[in-house]
């Protein structure tokens, strides 16, 4: 089993950056694929980035070119960093083992708050 814990937000102005983490145990967390959402309010919860193994990446359109996700598999860490953050950004970001193929389950932190304000 993992369990994800995020951790890095608050509130930033227009532009500004922020890098979230999310500190996970389990032995799978090293193989299986991670992923950061978000979920703003009155909307449903959508993927940002995803990371596999080996480092390949995805990233939503809205954030490309902006949002960097890496993992540290030795750390057991995965971290998103944001940047030229805008005010559509805010929302709750979710921390995301996607463990489905290895264990069944799909596994999600508590959520960290983002928000992008003047």
């Amino acid at each position: 089993q993992v369990q994800l814990v995020e951790s890095g937000g608050g509130l930033v102005q227009p532009g500004g950056s922020l890098r979230l983490s999310c500190a996970a145990s389990g032995s799978i967390f090293s193989i299986v694929p991670m992923g950061w959402y978000r979920q703003a309010p009155g909307k449903q919860r959508e993927l940002v980035a995803t990371i596999t193994r080996s480092g390949r990446t995805k990233y939503a359109d809205s954030v490309k070119g902006r949002f960097t996700i890496s993992r540290d598999n030795a750390k057991n860490t995965v971290y998103l960093q944001m940047n030229s953050l805008k005010p559509e950004d805010t929302a709750v970001y979710y921390c995301n083992a996607d463990a489905i193929v290895v264990t069944g389950n799909n596994y999600w932190g508590q959520g960290t708050q983002v928000t992008v304000s003047s």
